[in-house]
């Protein structure tokens, strides 16, 4: 005998039914995005391990076919401190580094530094470009690369340094770059004394910059002002660098001092880890 249904359990069989079905469409969606998340995920691991294996590749070929070496010269010593007391007497005794730069130039005509810096892998060839962006996502072989390259704002000067030299590079998780920047936030790094210093080899000097400021800040601009409109504008700023200083040292620093900042990303990229040193003592590059 054929059964007959009510209206009411007509469509209330039929929106059970609908119910049934958005909730597979849900399902299946969600399923399809998760499928999509991973392999998004699968393709970045992958690309940011075909770019550390290019940058393990370049930077091989740069230790390999670069002369570094040290000069125990004592060279011309910058804006001396009247304290013999001073620790910048104890850091104008280092050595210089200094950079045969004939193979570099060959692979990268951009090139117009080198950057040591003491106990981490902080060991490069410095690029420039005509802009801030080029070699964010460029390697030394000026091929595209997400690694970037250690680079130098394109205001700066290589031939006469300006009041600020900048120089930026991505905080690599392999520790490449500026990776290993962030060892200078550690105790164990700040108490060497060895470790304050920056080294940097141009084609036409060898210079050594003692570091008197280390902090993290959020994005900004004023940190990276590379000349400033009198003495005035540059010891505020001066002022201001050493005020956010966290490290346990204690540097004089005035408005005749050239100075060189370091830059990079930190946290989540929503801050920066910054270095700032003073040049206490250059020498003509010999090698070139």
């Amino acid at each position: 005998m054929k059964k007959y249904i009510s209206i009411d359990e007509y469509y209330k069989n039929g929106m059970n039914f609908k119910k049934h079905k958005n909730k597979q469409l849900v399902r299946n969606i969600s399923i399809l995005v998760c499928i999509s998340i991973l392999f998004i995920s699968l393709y970045t691991i992958f690309n940011w391990g075909i770019d550390n294996y290019k940058i393990k590749k370049i930077n091989k070929d740069i230790k390999d076919n670069t002369i570094l070496s040290n000069n125990n010269d004592l060279g011309e010593l910058i804006n001396p401190p009247k304290d013999k007391n001073s620790n910048y007497y104890y850091y104008v005794k280092m050595p210089f580094y200094q950079v045969d730069f004939s193979n570099l130039l060959t692979k990268n005509n951009d090139t117009v530094a080198f950057i040591h810096i003491n106990n981490t892998l902080v060991n490069y060839p410095v690029v420039k470009a005509s802009d801030n962006n080029y070699y964010l996502k460029h390697s030394f072989d000026k091929k595209q690369n997400k690694a970037g390259w250690i680079f130098m704002d394109y205001r700066n000067s290589i031939d006469e340094l300006s009041d600020n030299t900048v120089i930026y590079g991505h905080r690599r998780l392999d520790g490449t770059m500026f990776g290993t920047l962030k060892n200078i936030l550690l105790p164990s790094w700040q108490n060497n004394k060895d470790n304050y210093v920056i080294f940097l080899s141009t084609l036409k000097e060898n210079y050594l910059f003692q570091i008197f400021s280390i902090y993290t800040i959020k994005i900004e601009d004023y940190y990276i002002t590379t000349n400033f409109n009198g003495v005035n504008e540059k010891q505020k700023w001066i002022d201001t660098m050493k005020e956010r200083n966290t490290a346990s040292i204690n540097t004089e620093v005035n408005i005749n001092d050239k100075i060189l900042t370091l830059s990079t990303c930190y946290g989540n990229s929503s801050k920066r880890l910054v270095v700032h040193a003073k040049l206490i003592k250059k020498q003509k590059n010999t090698n070139m």
